[in-house]
């Protein structure tokens, strides 16, 4: 999949658990572990939006494109 996942790169340059994040952006926390191991095969923009404003960062520091 052309489409890279770099959610834990941001949460450990945030300092920030994967059981702290799911309770602030209100996910559970397999669907954010899905997320964070790129298991997930899609993600809603409302929650893309809470990720990074929890993360304090932009999509792209999130998602990136490999060919």
């Amino acid at each position: 999949m052309p489409i890279i996942i770099n959610l834990d790169v941001m949460m450990a340059k945030r300092k920030i658990s994967l059981n702290e994040l799911s309770q602030r952006i209100n996910l559970t926390l397999s669907n954010t572990s899905n997320l964070k191991t790129g298991k997930a095969k899609a993600i809603r923009f409302r929650t893309l939006d809470s990720i990074c404003k929890v993360l304090e960062c932009q999509p792209g520091d999130i998602l990136e494109f490999r060919e």
